[in-house]
């Protein structure tokens, strides 16, 4: 797009089939939902337009003009150039002039003249410049103008006139109203929801929260209108709370409603109401002809059909069609589904919601229910009858409802039910009389729904410490919660007193749950801060004797042993534990644990070379936290390694990015760092060096009291981009720092590996490519020891990139080749292409800077004198000071064996490609 196009998200491929169609003539119809984005197209589109000086006519008519005749064409005139009427037949003036009046011509004027003026006119104006028209709602165009705009695209206005035009869908008036507005050929396009992450960004981009935006796609359907009004409606409310729906939101649902028939909209009330509507569900409930009414609904965009399963969309729709119905209709309908269900559960929730009186019969019918349901794994419907038992609670049963209260906010916690679990929580903590036991475990609810924003929960931790008094059955999980906090805080100090505390409370309460979760968090600190007795706690943790329910798998100590023999690259063991959890996880529907084992095993798959199942399970990893309301932060990053080793470097950068952000507002510095990392390995990669270096700058200033080198290794990272800068000097100060800190570890095949690689691209930059292809041989024989196929081929292109700077290109050929082949087989595509270009530039000798034996700052310098800048324009350019030019330079002619800038360009060949950067260590190893 041109500047000053307005910013878009997610509309590139359908401005490019805009642009393309244009472009060679012809006109283009947008149909799509009211508030999914037509207008922002069309503004989008119309201001390229101007951007290349074409004369745009922009016609945006109103509800009220759709009765007023010639409205729409007094518009289109009154922004034509004054001399395009001046040049008209006097018939055709005496025609336009009436039509401009907006009213209906008198007897007098010529049909036909008044069909002319159009094609006339814009015929005359085409002669000049392009005219593009731009038609927003046509919906609402007036007849008379459409049936004159139409007739004059008829007439074929030749290449020069275009039309773009926007409908809403669905429309009485039928989808093709718009296509008749434009010259043939026409391209009749959709406009789409917009994807998650596209929505995300425009919401962050509006000020809300990664979260709350992350969320929000799947209330709004993916519809910007909604999901902005909805987000603004948000405020500052805790994040598992849904956003109450707007009145400019119910409005433009209502009206979709109402365009269908009343039919239609009974079967979908219907639907609305029923616990997972399906067909055959509605024919039971006496809706015969559901299906032919669905299709339609289907047809006008307001539900998805997958085989007999029914979804609206947005899923807001279903709530204003309760909604308007009233109590009595619903009533109705909630009798005729009791007696169409065949499920005992489902008929017992349908006879609850025909009225919201107290009932002691339906709440103990409620909780019998909820308990069939936890029996056959169903946590979410077990935890919705739960709360709707205490919401008909009578008096009689007080004492009870706070038991099914927590039993519904815990059972909605671990299965991803953040509503359902925020809902029943402040139900118990609003009642007066609610024991303190409940209270505390209601203030443990809020807490985990936080996420990674532990920060912002001081007064619920104190309020939970005050109310668990001295009873070690309370204090033990607040003291766990409290080891989290801190650990996200960057804390470990503090968060191993806390550690230490809980385990100790929850073994006096012979609670061996809670004591392995605070020792499996207490060893993780231990390893962090490079103590060696983490080995030991985590023996302890996973001798105790009691298994750790689904929900808190992650948790627990066999989690974290998977986690620490990834890390150690034990990867087939992290693997087949990893597995065996997922099992669990995913039969159990368990919110969190499942997306915490779908991250493991994203990461797992990352470094063991498996890059199909490394962005499957990321990808499924994301969504997952987005439907069960999780924070962003951590799986924003495992999508960022996943995309890093099989995906897209503009991918990885993406999600690292947001994984930035949404750890920066959450104040989770545990993730922050490891976003940070992702994104200066995928700035690296890009060739944005600069950028690179400060975002791994950034995270070794977060770094604190983290020293074990096996958990992140970004030292090596940071070496080569300084390297790559001409920071010669730091770049050896980070490698002996990277050293020092991987001495405890001793002759570890994956550190020495990843030292050596990272030892290899500094001297390589540095000019002592000799050693740099020994100790890049090493690295390789390491990693193929190891079975990890990305870094060994990794360890590989370093070694060809030093090879080419001693010129030796068969040399070079072969360990870049082997590296292709061991990337290609592992479907690592960004690292495939990056490597397919280096190989090209090894074949036939073919000499560039970098082949001449200098670094790639001695290069760069070396290219920009070829190309006629001066000593301060490369400074300012390459960001260095005139003396370090001025030095580097001295080095160049050296090497070279020149003494003149001319003699240097005549050295150097033409101009070309800048050479791929090879950076160490691009697969991101994670945090324990």
């Amino acid at each position: 797009m041109q500047t000053g196009t307005p910013t878009l998200f997610g509309r590139a491929a359908l401005l490019d089939a805009v642009a393309a169609r244009l472009g060679a003539g012809g006109g283009v119809a947008l149909h799509g939902p009211e508030g999914i984005g037509k207008t922002a197209l069309l503004d989008a589109v119309a201001a390229a337009a101007r951007a290349r000086g074409e004369l745009v006519v922009r016609l945006r008519p109103a509800p009220g003009e759709r009765r007023l005749p010639y409205a729409g064409v007094a518009d289109l005139v009154a922004q034509l150039p004054p001399g395009a009427l001046a040049a008209l037949p006097p018939a055709h003036r005496t025609a336009l002039a009436v039509l401009r009046r907006g009213t209906a011509p008198r007897a007098g004027t010529p049909a036909l003249a008044r069909r002319l003026v159009l094609p006339g006119l814009l015929a005359h104006c085409a002669r000049a410049r392009s005219v593009l028209l731009v038609i927003d709602d046509v919906q609402w165009l007036d007849a008379e103008s459409a049936e004159l705009i139409g007739f004059a695209m008829r007439r074929r206005p030749g290449p020069r006139v275009r039309v773009v035009a926007a409908q809403r869908f669905p429309d009485p008036a039928g989808r093709h109203r718009a296509a008749r507005l434009c010259p043939a050929p026409v391209a009749d396009l959709l406009v789409p929801p917009l994807a998650a992450d596209d929505l995300t960004a425009l919401l962050e981009a509006h000020g809300l929260p990664c979260r709350t935006a992350s969320r929000l796609h799947q209330a709004s359907g993916g519809n910007p209108f909604l999901a902005l009004t909805l987000g603004g409606a948000a405020g500052a409310g805790p994040a598992w709370r849904p956003a109450p729906l707007p009145e400019p939101a119910r409005a433009m649902l209502r009206r979709r409603i109402d365009a269908l028939p009343a039919p239609v909209a009974g079967t979908l009330l219907v639907a609305a109401l029923a616990t997972e509507p399906t067909v055959t569900t509605l024919i039971r409930a006496g809706h015969e002809d559901a299906g032919r009414d669905l299709r339609a609904a289907a047809a006008a965009g307001l539900i998805e059909l997958h085989g007999e399963s029914i979804r609206f969309v947005p899923p807001a729709l279903a709530t204003v069609l309760a909604e308007d119905a009233g109590a009595a209709r619903r009533a109705g309908v909630h009798d005729a589904l009791a007696n169409a269900a065949l499920d005992e559960t489902d008929n017992v929730r349908h006879r609850a919601l025909r009225s919201g009186r107290p009932d002691a019969d339906v709440a103990t019918d409620l909780v019998a229910a909820a308990e069939r349901a936890l029996g056959r794994g169903d946590g979410r419907t077990a935890a919705e009858l739960y709360l709707l038992a205490a919401d008909r609670c009578p008096r009689s049963l007080a004492a009870a409802r706070f038991d099914w209260l927590v039993a519904a906010a815990g059972t909605a916690l671990t299965v991803g039910a953040p509503t359902t679990a925020g809902r029943a929580a402040e139900a118990v903590l609003a009642a007066a009389d609610a024991p303190a036991r409940h209270r505390v475990t209601a203030r443990l609810v809020l807490i985990d729904l936080a996420g990674q924003a532990l920060a912002d929960m001081g007064e619920t931790f104190a309020a939970a410490l005050q109310e668990a008094g001295d009873d070690v059955t309370l204090i033990a999980p607040v003291r766990l919660r409290l080891t989290w906090a801190a650990m996200l805080a960057g804390d470990p100090a503090t968060a191993a007193d806390w550690a230490v505390g809980a385990a100790a409370a929850a073994q006096s309460a012979g609670d061996p749950a809670t004591e392995a979760m605070a020792l499996s968090a207490l060893a993780q600190i231990q390893r962090v801060r490079g103590e060696p007795r983490w080995a030991r706690t985590l023996e302890r943790s996973l001798a105790l004797p009691a298994p750790l329910a689904p929900g808190w798998l992650h948790m627990g100590p066999r989690y974290l042993a998977a986690r620490f023999a990834m890390v150690d690259d034990r990867l087939d063991e992290a693997r087949a534990e990893l597995l065996r959890l997922l099992a669990l996880a995913d039969q159990d529907r368990t919110g969190e644990a499942l997306v915490e084992v779908l991250r493991s095993l994203s990461e797992v798959a990352s470094r063991a070379g498996r890059c199909r199942d490394a962005l499957r399970y990321a990808h499924r990893a994301v969504a997952a936290a987005q439907q069960a309301g999780l924070s962003p932060g951590p799986t924003w990053y495992t999508a960022a390694v996943a995309e890093l080793t099989g995906g897209s470097l503009a991918a990885a950068a993406g999600y690292a990015r947001r994984g930035v952000r949404a750890s920066e507002q959450e104040g989770d510095r545990l993730y922050l760092r490891r976003n940070l990392h992702a994104l200066g390995l995928a700035e690296l990669r890009a060739g944005e060096t600069r950028p690179g270096v400060a975002a791994l700058r950034r995270l070794r200033e977060l770094e604190g009291g983290a020293t074990d080198p096996m958990i992140v290794r970004w030292r090596g990272d940071l070496a080569g981009g300084l390297a790559a800068l001409g920071e010669h000097a730091a770049a050896e100060l980070m490698l002996a720092e990277a050293r020092a800190a991987a001495a405890p570890l001793g002759e570890h095949p994956g550190v020495a590996g990843y030292l050596d690689r990272a030892t290899a691209v500094v001297l390589s930059e540095s000019g002592r490519a000799d050693a740099a292809v020994r100790l890049s041989a090493a690295a390789a024989r390491h990693f193929a020891e190891l079975r990890q196929p990305i870094e060994q081929a990794h360890a590989l292109l370093v070694q060809g990139s030093a090879e080419r700077r001693r010129r030796r290109y068969a040399a070079a050929r072969g360990a870049i080749g082997a590296a292709l082949a061991l990337f290609l087989a592992a479907d690592a595509k960004p690292w495939t292409e990056q490597t397919e270009r280096a190989l090209a530039r090894t074949e036939g000798g073919s000499t560039q800077p970098a082949d001449l034996g200098l670094t790639s700052t001695e290069a760069r310098i070396a290219g920009l004198v070829r190309d006629g800048a001066s000593n301060r324009e490369i400074a300012n350019q390459l960001y260095l000071s005139v003396k370090t030019v001025e030095a580097t330079l001295t080095r160049v002619y050296r090497k070279l064996g020149v003494r003149s800038r001319t003699q240097l360009s005549s050295r150097l060949p033409a101009a070309g490609p800048a050479p791929t950067r090879v950076f160490p260590d691009s697969v991101t190893v994670v945090d324990a």
